[in-house]
């Protein structure tokens, strides 16, 4: 029998005692199952996963959920980076904990079992130290954590002082708004249309925002321009953004008129 342990939320332990562990996570080609490592002598790698993990949310503390699978069972192993190029080897439970057991360095390796864990194979459910494993990814630590919109965690601890620390140049945080109009107003009437797109470009990382303000671009001779207008004001909950939508729906050019049909198709 292989042993796998599978970190979760201590919330989660009631359930996983009584019907096992649903098969919530999605695997590469879309499967569904079971993201765990194996039980290897060293605990810090064995539960080298825990620190990342806990960056994403879990409700309170997470626990160590040791699962014991026949060797013949089928599972997917490999770097967590292979499973975005459809790269995990598939093979048998026993030849996943041969395989990584026998690497140098096996952080950042998974293992993902195709399906639900039955009750009667979850072995034990142990506590564990919250400070365990590597965090973003291995030997991450003395390197600067990129701020951009895609790698950041939104609402994670520490995050907005990061951000104003080492603002990114494309996805900020933003200027405050009165830089911002500030810079809108000295681009001229209609206006250099390289400063208002950038203008526009970080009012769209907004909330809320000054529409009055910006309602006069919506007539401005650069269409792109007023394609960024739309994607500016898309997500904001101000009063009149409905509205200055419905008119740009209308505009003359194509983009603008596909940009506003793509608001309204986003959720």
């Amino acid at each position: 029998m292989a042993m796998f342990v599978h970190l979760t939320s201590t919330a989660n332990a009631p359930r996983i005692r009584r019907s096992g562990i649903r098969a919530a996570g999605q695997g590469q080609g879309g499967v569904r199952g079971v993201y765990c490592f194996p039980v290897l002598p060293s605990y810090t790698l064995t539960h080298q996963w825990l620190r990342e993990l806990a960056r994403f949310g879990s409700q309170g503390r997470l626990v160590a959920v040791h699962v014991r699978l026949d060797d013949d069972q089928t599972v997917l192993v490999g770097r967590y980076a292979d499973r975005t190029r459809n790269a995990q080897s598939t093979v048998p439970a026993a030849e996943a904990v041969r395989r990584i057991a026998a690497l140098d360095d096996p952080r950042g390796w998974e293992v993902f079992v195709p399906r639900a864990i039955r009750p009667r194979e979850v072995h034990r459910i142990r506590t564990a130290p919250q400070v365990v494993g590597w965090r973003y990814q291995p030997d991450a630590h003395g390197v600067r954590p990129c701020t951009c919109f895609g790698c950041r965690v939104r609402g994670e601890y520490g995050a907005r002082r990061l951000r104003e620390r080492s603002p990114h140049p494309l996805d900020g945080p933003p200027p405050p708004a009165r830089v911002l109009l500030a810079r809108v107003a000295a681009a001229g009437d209609p206006g250099d249309p390289a400063v208002l797109r950038e203008a526009l470009h970080w009012f769209g990382m907004r909330r809320r925002g000054p529409l009055a303000e910006l309602t006069r671009l919506a007539v401005h001779p650069d269409p792109g321009v007023r394609e960024e207008l739309v994607w500016a004001v898309a997500r904001w909950t101000t009063p009149g953004v409905a509205d200055l939508l419905d008119s740009l729906a209308d505009d003359p050019h194509p983009d603008v008129r596909e940009a506003v049909e793509a608001v309204h198709a986003s959720p």
